[in-house]
């Protein structure tokens, strides 16, 4: 059987399931640009939906095998399809199928400055980072990120250099199928333990995920779980960053003074390079920034566009990302679905100065909620008012029997609510002028958001 990499050679109409997925769109809307024809289907009618299909894509709702016609000569599809999906079985029995991870790894050995960014946290904002910085540095990168980047109105592009910026997650060994030319190592941290079963077989992928790094490691110096992973490792140009001395770049001067807004300086050990002025909010965003900075240094942009880039950069999709004022009532959504995700996130809200904080979480996986309980509990309690929504289960049966109201009992004065709609509603009824609403999940917990702004603006 031919490899993707091969069969990219030769085929021209590829077909997707799960064409409007956010890890699926940016690699459709890719092929579509070096002139290949697309097809895909999804359960869901989305916005990223109905972008493909104006992108020239033919599209279908709903999932049934008549949506691959007999001229497809290769299939995509999401590890999101449950065994059993009708499209997916007559794929892999009659036409060469890959999951979306092998054709991201394969599209990652076209470029010869592949800049895969990982880690437990924060890939999303620092992809993002990187993609403005380049843009706005001349060196028209292409990229793959998940979340949506307000610049180009999307959640990846096609450029015409070498640069290809990547979101490499760790969930399910995805970025094992790449080979990074230049890989950023954010953070490592427990996550996924439904996959890896502990933080020692995490840090063994991220092992594995630098050793097929082809040239160059930018890694967080101040994070011991990645400076314990990189021990022993051999021919690759390893270059730190952080805060403490002793990394090759640190960021210094650190002011954060409150609001959608952070300054800090770079310096080459010794030697200022630069001043950095963000409009995002945060502290956990100067590491984000400082490794954006170095990955489109070392891809050759110059200093002062790459700073342009970064501080015009407002935030990407779903990550600390405004929704507005209404009736004196900011409205933020937030990806967060992790215990230091949340805390760096509600503790970034909780210095812009509003009156209370609310936060609005809806638990993701039973195995996650169930292994994290405690740490959930704890960070939560960060903002002034909580409240929890049901547990989204996603892929997961709930075997464990754990339920919402074991975590909003561990959490002084939260609400329960199943119900998205409900707690729209109960937020129209107690939330007053000078209060923040963020909405935490990686679900569909940004829906409340959209639905504060409809009945607020109403």
């Amino acid at each position: 059987m031919k490899t993707i990499d091969e069969l990219l050679k030769e085929v021209k109409n590829i077909h997707f399931i799960g064409i409007g997925g956010a890890g699926m769109c940016p690699l459709a809307e890719i092929l579509l640009s070096l002139g290949y024809n697309v097809s895909g289907s999804d359960n869901n009618d989305t916005e990223t939906f109905r972008k493909i299909e104006s992108e020239g894509a033919k599209v279908y709702l709903g999932q049934v095998k008549e949506n691959i016609t007999d001229d497809i000569e290769l299939v995509v599809y999401t590890n999101a399809i449950l065994k059993g999906n009708e499209e997916l079985e007559y794929a892999k029995a009659n036409f060469p199928t890959f999951e979306r991870a092998e054709l991201l790894g394969a599209i990652s050995r076209v470029f010869t400055n592949c800049i895969g960014i990982s880690g437990t946290h924060g890939k999303t904002t620092t992809s993002s980072m990187t993609t403005q910085a380049l843009l706005k540095a001349g060196l028209d990168p292409s990229a793959v990120i998940g979340g949506k980047l307000p610049v180009i109105d999307a959640y990846g592009r096609y450029g015409k250099s070498q640069n290809f910026v990547c979101e490499s997650c760790e969930f399910n060994n995805t970025f094992l199928h790449m080979n990074a030319d230049m890989a950023v190592i954010l953070n490592i941290d427990e996550d996924h333990l439904d996959f890896f079963g502990n933080l020692n077989n995490i840090k063994k992928s991220f092992r594995e995920f630098c050793d097929k790094t082809t040239r160059t490691i930018i890694y967080n110096g101040d994070d011991e779980n990645t400076v314990d992973m990189l021990k022993g490792i051999e021919g690759k140009t390893l270059v730190s960053f952080g805060t403490k001395d002793g990394n090759e770049w640190i960021a210094k001067n650190i002011y954060v003074p409150g609001g959608f807004h952070i300054e800090y300086d770079i310096y080459h050990f010794d030697e200022f390079v630069a001043h950095i002025y963000l409009t995002v909010p945060g502290e956990h965003n100067v590491l984000n920034s400082l490794a954006a900075f170095v990955a489109c240094y070392l891809s050759g942009a110059e200093v002062d566009k790459i700073c342009e880039g970064l501080k015009e950069f407002g935030g990407a999709g779903r990550r600390f990302e405004r929704k507005g004022e209404f009736k004196g009532i900011t409205i933020v959504d937030d990806y967060a679905h992790h215990p230091k995700e949340i805390e760096v996130t509600l503790n970034a809200a909780m210095k812009m100065g509003y009156k209370r904080v609310w936060a609005v979480h809806q638990p993701f996986t039973y195995s996650r909620t169930a292994a994290l309980l405690d740490d959930f509990a704890r960070v939560l309690q960060i903002a002034d008012k909580c409240i929890v929504s049901e547990i989204m289960g996603s892929r997961e049966v709930n075997t464990i029997g754990i339920k919402a109201t074991d975590l909003s009992s561990k959490i002084p004065g939260c609400i329960q609510i199943d119900s998205l709609s409900d707690i729209a509603d109960y937020l129209v009824e107690h939330c007053k002028e000078g209060d923040m609403v963020i909405t935490l999940g990686c679900g569909d917990v940004y829906k409340v958001s959209r639905m504060l702004v409809e009945k607020l603006s109403d």
